[in-house]
Order: C-alpha cells, then sequence, then structure tokens
C-alpha cells in the first residue's frame, strides 16, 4: 500500500531544527537526532517506569543550562546511549555547543527504546552511528517508519512477542499563525496504536493465530491476562518542537503536555514496561510568542499524529521464526 510520507507535515517544518538517520544494515537497529545549530530552549517529562536516559536533569527549569544542541533518540536500550558521544563530536567539529572559556560543550540529551530481540542483539547503535546521524542531517522532512530509531520499533507485546506487530519512527506538525509545532515520534510501545481520528486499533496485539488484530484493552478488560514482560522491553520516545519563542517553564510544559498525545495514540501507555519519555524544544526562530493554551494543544495534537504515521508507515518484518506484519498487512479494527 503506498501512502504519502508527510500528509500532515514533519518536524523539520520548525524553523531552526535539522534531523539525520542512521541505520543499521546488520540488523534493524539505529538511531535519530534533531539539530538545532543556533541552540534551543529544551525540556523534558519522562512518564514511563523503565526509561534510559541522558542529561535530563539538566532540562529542569530550576537548573542551569536552559540551551541544547541536538536531541538523540536511539535503539539499543542502554547501550544505544553510546551514540551521544558521536553527536558530541560532530557538534564540536561543526563550532556548536556552549562555550566554556576553553572550547566548546555540546550539550545533547537522550532516551533510548529497547529494540535487541529484532535480529542479533550483539549490533547496537555506538558513538559512529551518532556521527553519521549527523552527517546525514538536514532541513528535509525525514523519512519514516523502519528507519534511524525506528528500525526495530515493536508494538502489541502484552500478549507475548510473538504476537506483536512492527512499529516505527513518524512525524507530523502543524501551523497556526505564522508559529509551527512538530513532533517526532520513535514508537516501540507495549499497548496498540490507535488512530484518534476514528478511534480504530491500527497496529498492536495479534490474536492467537496470528491474522487480525486482537484490541488489547478490549482483552484485557475480559480478562485475558497478559503476559510477564521485563521492564523497559518497550518505550516510545520523541520531540515536540515550535519555532516559537520559549521559555525553560514552558519548554517543560509542552513535554508535560505532549504526553497527551501518546494517551490518545497508544493503549494502555506508560506502563511499568516503558520507558516513554518526550523532550521538548523552543527555537525561537518565528520571532513569535504565543499563548501555552494554544502551544499544548498542538503539542498533543502532533504528538498523537506522529504515532499514528510510526505506525502506517512500518513494514513487516521476519526474523529467524518470527514474522511481525505492519498496519499495512492487516485491516484495523472497527471502533
Amino acid at each position: 500500500m503506498n501512502r504519502p510520507q508527510h500528509p500532515g507535515g514533519a518536524i523539520t517544518d520548525v524553523l531552526g531544527l535539522e534531523v539525520g538517520h542512521f541505520t543499521d544494515t546488520r540488523r534493524p537497529t539505529g538511531c535519530t537526532v534533531i539539530i538545532a545549530r543556533d541552540g534551543a530552549v529544551a525540556g523534558v517529562d519522562v512518564r514511563g517506569a523503565a526509561p534510559g536516559t541522558r542529561e535530563t536533569d539538566l532540562l529542569h527549569p530550576a537548573n542551569l543550562v536552559d540551551r541544547v544542541h541536538a536531541v538523540l533518540l536511539s535503539g539499543g536500550s542502554a547501550w544505544g546511549l553510546d551514540a551521544a558521544a558521536g553527536v558530541m563530536r560532530w557538534l564540536e567539529e561543526n563550532n556548536i555547543g556552549l562555550p566554556v572559556g576553553f572550547g566548546l560543550v555540546p550539550i545533547v540529551p537522550a532516551a533510548v527504546l529497547f529494540d535487541l530481540p529484532v535480529g542479533d542483539f550483539r549490533i547496537r547503535p555506538d558513538a559512529s552511528a551518532g556521527y553519521q546521524a549527523c552527517q546525514a542531517a538536514s532541513r528535509t522532512a525525514p523519512t519514516q517508519g523502519n528507519i534511524g530509531a525506528g528500525a526495530g520499533a515493536l508494538v502489541g507485546k502484552m500478549f507475548g512477542l510473538a504476537r506483536a506487530m512492527r512499529g516505527g519512527i513518524g512525524t507530523a506538525s502543524i501551523t497556526v499563525d505564522g508559529i509551527t509545532v512538530g513532533a517526532i515520534i520513535a514508537c516501540n510501545a507495549m499497548g496498540d496504536i490507535v488512530d484518534p481520528a476514528t478511534g480504530a486499533v491500527i497496529a498492536g496485539a495479534r490474536t492467537a493465530d496470528g491474522r487480525s488484530l486482537l484490541d488489547s484493552r478490549a482483552a484485557l478488560l475480559a480478562g485475558e491476562g497478559p503476559k510477564p514482560v521485563l521492564a523497559g522491553t518497550n518505550t516510545t520516545i520523541g520531540l515536540i518542537a515550535t519555532d516559537a519563542i520559549l521559555t525553560k517553564a514552558q519548554a517543560h510544559r509542552l513535554a508535560v503536555v505532549a504526553h497527551d498525545g501518546l494517551a490518545r495514540s497508544i493503549n494502555p501507555v506508560h506502563t511499568m514496561s516503558d520507558g516513554d519519555t518526550l523532550f521538548a524544544l523552543g527555537t525561537g526562530q518565528s520571532g513569535k510568542t504565543a499563548g501555552m493554551m494554544l502551544l499544548s494543544t498542538l503539542a498533543a495534537e502532533v504528538t498523537a499524529r506522529a504515532v499514528v504515521q510510526a505506525a502506517l508507515a512500518a513494514k513487516g518484518q521476519t526474523c529467524g521464526d518470527m514474522h511481525w506484519p505492519a498496519a499495512a498487512d492487516l485491516a484495523p479494527l472497527p471502533t
């Protein structure tokens, strides 16, 4: 099924941002970098119970540094945090970072998702992967689906890995009165993906025969017990950005409310086995301010749309004796 890559815009519609993917050809894994060459005011909100993150404490509104130069989203579980070192190296080589008197220190928060079951888990993003993602970065709308941080993503693992489906990475944006809010989301959720526009489950746990969508929420309510899942083996990570002028406290608030978009498009979400983490950036390059009611509404909306795009752009994957279909392979459940 052919689908337009960006029917709802892209994170790169936000002035001041570039995005690059690195995908490892040896197995489905990779990383995605969002670069703000001029720096961007940043915030973060972690809702999942099993996060893998870097430099998140720095982003608290009460702490010193208020601008970051890139954000890394990576596969590889905690191993994938190594890719941030490559991002820092590329930024330093390009004279991007925080002046500290002796040189520049690039500020690069990061979050990872768990994609180790897909192929040889010993292959994971490292510093070289982060560097190559930076080399690939541009203002062009990024490719969606199973690329970069979404290369090895799976969703719908509530009833076992064998009944899961492909996740991925997606993006969306909305512009109102000359201000753009965008999102890029790598979705590796334990729960199902739901289209908020229709209420239909479009990807997630499948029936025991693997041929149809199950609807994890309905199955749980009917008394079907979930299979035990190791904490941290899921996770949706992403970034919401605007070219409006923001304070650090406002950036934090955008990250908080963007999780509403995850709640609309993933069910269940923020589980003990997910490390759901969202960053927020304000580049200020539109030169405009906007009320938090508008920005918050847009942030939640683009987050939900990006999750849906991640599922719709995914492709089926066979790995050993496992086959994980994509949303395009199965009809969505009726509402």
